[in-house]
């Protein structure tokens, strides 16, 4: 029998099956959001493309809250119910899950061109079974992993982007871009996500904000005032992973994910400085490595891993 999986976004939705604990690649199917009214929909044609498997078992991946077996995309209209996916997919079993989880769940798995290492950590260190997954893109979230005695892991579900900065991190705001400025960043999403990096630039130059992508791009071109952006990001990067490094001890690993988190992954020397900054307890994340997840298929890889 198979099981259904699904990695849902605001603007695409991702299905697979897998058979015998692994997906069949020849499954992968990506579909645009806009060309479809509802993931009920999406489920329908996918599995009407697959030849109707009888399917066992459904993990859905979902990039917004979930909560009660019922979900809805933060960036989409589209809402999800295990109750109703059972009975399109005639499936006995259906979890939803935060995308975030997801990729806690999959992080035991992770490996070779799907994970890149950005700061080691010294092999002889203790361990402690923990990790932790920090998203910087759209939005701002974090994921902790725990492994547990035979194998198993646990994947905790947080709201960390809408906790309040730590003192550290928003006066080092307001040395950079002053009082006024230093307002709008009152919230860890509103500092970390994709807008946080457009408010920092358009607060350091007096200029109005633009997307990240167009610093990027800005940056990689050799313009100063991008880099100057890029490098003060990290650094608070940095000091917020410092943060969370002693709120998790992730002595597995701190595994960096999202759009804005791979933009500055060329730019450690910077994060070293704010994940290092502080002398007290720096013991713990000069043992925690540090990752960046590549791999595209790890949400459904960690859809997998949820319903074993």
């Amino acid at each position: 029998m198979a099981i259904l999986l699904g990695d849902v976004g605001g603007t695409n939705a991702r299905l697979a099956i897998a058979r015998d604990g692994h997906i069949d690649p020849q499954t992968v199917t990506r579909f645009r959001g806009d060309d479809h009214a509802s993931f009920d929909d999406v489920v329908r044609q996918f599995l009407q493309e697959q030849d109707q498997p009888r399917i066992h078992a459904v993990c859905v991946a979902v990039a917004g809250p979930v909560s009660g077996g019922r979900a809805r995309l933060t960036n989409r209209d589209w809402d999800f119910d295990v109750d109703r996916l059972a009975r399109l997919t005639d499936a006995d079993h259906v979890r939803l899950i935060n995308d975030l989880t997801a990729l806690g769940y999959a992080t035991p798995a992770l490996g070779g061109d799907g994970l890149a290492v950005l700061r080691p950590a010294p092999a002889d260190r203790a361990r402690n079974g923990q990790g932790l997954v920090v998203n910087l893109g759209t939005g701002f979230n974090v994921c902790a992993v725990r492994r547990l005695p035979g194998g198993a892991i646990t994947a905790m579900e947080a709201e960390e982007g809408h906790t309040h900065l730590p003192a550290n991190i928003y006066l080092r705001l307001l040395d950079a871009v002053g009082a006024d400025a230093a307002r709008g960043f009152t919230s860890t999403e509103e500092a970390f996500a994709g807008r946080g990096l457009s408010r920092l630039h358009a607060a350091l130059t007096g200029t109005v904000p633009v997307p990240g992508e167009e610093i990027d791009r800005a940056a990689d071109a050799g313009d100063r005032d991008a880099n100057a952006t890029y490098d003060l990001f990290t650094e608070l990067v940095g000091l917020l992973c410092r943060e969370l490094a002693l709120r998790f001890m992730p002595l597995e690993g701190l595994f960096l994910a999202g759009s804005v988190a791979r933009s500055i992954a060329d730019r450690m020397t910077r994060f070293e400085a704010g994940f290092l900054a502080e002398p007290f307890m720096r013991h713990i994340p000069e043992n925690t490595p540090v990752f960046m997840i590549r791999d595209d298929m790890a949400a459904l890889q960690g859809c997998l891993a949820a319903l074993s």
